[in-house]
């Protein structure tokens, strides 16, 4: 009997795998889709971490997800509902004040009560800050243009997209160009440091800059972590945030029905063992049950160090990628506890339930906070007065926690990426520290609770160094150079073998970008022979 042979086999099952299964799929390629774990999602799920109580293990809020994604998939009429954030952030701060920030003059008012200088400055920022955005926003479904030495016709669909790209930017204005470069080279401290002069609203804007990354404000490229999260948008209202109902596995969830629909196979609890390969040509991969599954194309959702690390046999891998590879930075500072609450917390800053609730709840009073508590993490491990962003979901979704009880996701840094496990209860209880002394009462308000720190991500949901953008998002690991330059058309060096996760451009976040571009290469070369 002959061995089934499959046009692509999609290794994980996490969002970008789903994505581009389902392009590849409805371009006609039979595809399936191999998940280690006995659910799909990757680090976008939803599970009950205590007895009753559900929430968003790892990714935790959604506004990057790309629209066209969400319209091509059809997400919607698969079950997938977000609704935004009665109010977008909430800052306390140690003297029992507070920033609020939200629509209709809100954050204008809020700001004004600190400086009236840095409010007058709001609208300017964002018009300029938006405008960079803008260039972002038109490369994030297409792919870079790929670096390859000498001047066959094989270089040229990457020098007309480089002159596209080229043209792109010079039509901007001047000042818009000087900003681009700005976000990309800056550390994001200097950039606010040029805008403001109250520390609320530098704090929470620099908050952007250290989300799931492992440094500072005034870590140089810190504007560019900055400018990755503010391209996305929830129905149709740029840089707003929102909850999938039903937690971030509600997006995944929607995605595989999307999958199955246009045909494609997925099999859970298959863990691949290494990528098989054939006279230097990846040809399948084999489970670790043993069972070999072959495809014309392999395309890989795993971070790429893992991918190259443990599944490719290094002897089909050009010896300049595999040190580049071993060379490549992939670390967090990330610290993610899910807590089941029997109460909602009661904030010193504005006593009682309100919109704030609903809002991303930051703890981290200024970029010299931030600074300090990175600077910590590397000479001790972990912070002493940690950063804090605490989003409780169940306040716009009563499907999370039992009736009056509530959950709330901790996104916590900095710890250092190597933290010890032996640590992790020491670490968790400094989090809810932090938390209680803006909230009196919170502590005791915990029933249950789940930890997870570098070294958990990287076990449970193959996050090297508990890295949730798949490796740095620094220049030398952006655009053109992501993952290495030269493979940034999600091609990598062993023919047949592409890369389809957040490794790929544009990098991390849950935006299904990777994987709507990955397939899109894998669709041409199939077109091609």
């Amino acid at each position: 009997m002959a061995r089934e042979t499959w046009d692509a086999v999609v290794l994980g099952g996490g969002h970008n795998g789903l994505v581009c299964a389902w392009y590849m799929a409805r371009a006609g390629l039979k595809v399936r889709v191999l998940e280690r774990r006995p659910v799909v999602g990757g680090a976008a799920i939803t599970e009950e971490f205590h007895p009753g109580y559900r929430n968003s293990t790892a990714s935790y809020t959604v506004s990057l997800l790309n629209p066209k994604v969400i319209a091509d998939m059809q997400l919607a009429r698969h079950g997938l509902r977000v609704v935004e954030r009665r109010m977008s952030n909430f800052l306390p701060l140690p003297d029992g004040d507070s920033l609020s920030v939200g629509e209709g003059g809100l954050t204008a008012r809020e700001v004004a009560r600190f400086s009236a200088r840095d409010a007058v400055r709001l609208d300017d920022y964002g018009r300029r800050l938006d405008a960079v955005a803008d260039v972002l926003r038109d490369q994030i479904l297409k792919a870079p243009p790929n670096l390859t030495p000498g001047l066959g016709l094989s270089s040229l669909g990457p020098a007309l997209a480089a002159g596209a790209l080229g043209l792109r930017v010079k039509t901007l204005d001047q000042t818009t160009q000087r900003d681009l470069v700005d976000m990309f080279t800056r550390s994001a401290g200097e950039w606010l440091d040029g805008w403001f002069e109250s520390d609320p609203i530098k704090a929470l804007f620099g908050f952007d800059s250290v989300v799931g990354a492992y440094g500072s404000p005034y870590t140089p490229g810190s504007a560019y972590v900055l400018l990755h999260h503010v391209f996305g948008e929830v129905n149709g209202k740029r840089g707003a945030w929102g909850h999938a109902l039903g937690g971030m596995g509600a997006i995944t969830q929607a995605m595989a029905a999307a999958c199955v629909e246009a045909g494609v196979e997925i099999t859970l609890d298959a863990p691949v063992a290494e990528v098989l390969t054939e006279r230097g040509r990846a040809v399948g991969a084999v489970t670790e049950a043993g069972e070999v599954v072959r495809g014309r194309a392999v395309v890989s959702n795993l971070h790429p160090r893992l991918l190259f690390d443990r599944l490719v046999d290094p002897a089909v891998v050009p010896s300049d990628f595999r040190e580049r590879m071993d060379r490549y930075v992939s670390g967090s500072g990330t610290f993610r506890m899910n807590v089941a609450l029997d109460r909602l917390p009661d904030f010193t800053a504005r006593p009682g339930v309100g919109d704030h609730l609903t809002a991303g709840i930051i703890i981290a009073p200024s970029l010299d906070y931030m600074d300090r508590a990175y600077q910590d993490a590397r000479r001790d491990g972990w912070s002493r007065q940690p950063i804090v962003e605490m989003l409780i979901p169940s306040t716009l979704d009563d499907s999370l926690a039992p009736e009056g009880h509530h959950v709330a996701s901790l996104f916590c840094q900095h710890v250092a990426p190597d933290l010890a496990d032996t640590h992790r209860n020491a670490v968790a209880d400094l989090m809810i520290d932090t938390v209680e002394a803006q909230a009196p009462g919170f502590r005791d308000s915990v029933v249950g609770r789940l930890a997870l720190g570098p070294r958990d991500l990287e076990r449970r949901f193959g996050l090297i160094g508990g890295d949730i953008f798949h490796g740095r998002l620094s220049l030398d690991q952006l655009f053109s150079a992501r993952p290495v330059l030269g493979h940034a058309d999600y091609r990598m060096p062993v023919p047949g073998l592409y890369l389809c996760g957040s490794g790929a451009h544009p990098g991390g976040g849950v935006t299904g970008a990777p994987g709507h571009n990955a397939a899109r290469s894998v669709i041409r070369d199939f077109r091609r022979f």
